[in-house]
């Protein structure tokens, strides 16, 4: 395996669509099954499957217990920041965009993906990674799933390295998106994430996961990505009248 932080990027992802797809079927206060058996289930070392296991300690989807083992913690309060029929507008964030490509290669969708896609687990798609900079300053780190039967051809390292990428998949693959649902929720980098951003093991980052929907209603992208604490944060606005919140936007911020 390339020990390198951008080096088997696709491995540690598939160890973290794994514990997360074992939170999904268990309950609050179900253990997870022990290291032992999940390094040999997954095939990985037990340092790859801790690095997984503290990331989700981390966030709050996983507690341990002394003694007693990890176990999946209890549901997270969501608070809903527009009604869901109103309307959402994301302006771009600040700065001049750009990307790195840390993989790109085409795989199953698993269990879990294939669910918020809305394939078959053994449907291909294309899992991409990607590093965003921001004037030429790593700001975030973006793992991408797109199915692949969406695509007219592959997406080319220029296509996910320069401009937009909805304006690639519109122009080139005839894929027109309308809408998407994102959540936020802080959460810490580990120790490759912390490398390919440059900056200290643990700093504070947000988490942020979205499922985009073309004109159709049908899923075309499913992504989670971790954005840098200390330099990239969210602007809500909310306009109210006497029967509450009837709009809402939101913007990143990069700085």
């Amino acid at each position: 395996m390339n020990d390198s932080p951008s080096g088997g990027v696709l491995k540690r992802e598939r160890v973290r669509e794994h514990l997360l797809g074992l939170i999904e079927a268990r309950g609050p206060g179900v253990p997870i099954p022990s290291e032992r058996t999940l390094c040999a289930d997954l095939g990985v070392s037990r340092p790859t499957l801790r690095a997984a296991v503290d990331e989700l300690v981390a966030t709050g989807a996983l507690v341990r217990e002394q003694g007693r083992g990890t176990f999946v913690a209890p549901a997270k309060i969501t608070q809903q920041l527009m009604p869901l029929d109103s309307a959402f507008t994301v302006p771009r964030a600040s700065g001049t965009w750009s990307s790195r490509v840390l993989e790109c290669v085409r795989t199953t969708a698993g269990a879990r993906i294939g669910r918020k896609l809305r394939i078959s687990p053994a449907a291909e798609l294309l899992y991409i990674a990607r590093l965003r900079l921001v004037d030429g300053s790593p700001m975030a780190i973006e793992h991408l799933h797109i199915p692949a039967d969406l695509l007219s051809s592959t997406l080319t390292t220029e296509e996910l390295e320069a401009g937009d990428l909805y304006e690639h998949l519109r122009d080139h693959h005839r894929i027109h998106v309308r809408e998407a649902t994102q959540s936020i929720e802080p959460t810490v980098v580990s120790e490759d994430e912390a490398e390919l951003l440059d900056i200290p093991v643990l700093s504070p980052a947000l988490l942020i996961e979205r499922l985009t929907l073309d004109t159709s209603g049908r899923p075309v992208e499913y992504v989670h990505s971790v954005y840098r604490g200390d330099r990239y944060r969210i602007v809500s606005r909310l306009d109210f009248t006497q029967d509450g919140v009837v709009t809402s936007s939101t913007e990143g911020d990069a700085y």
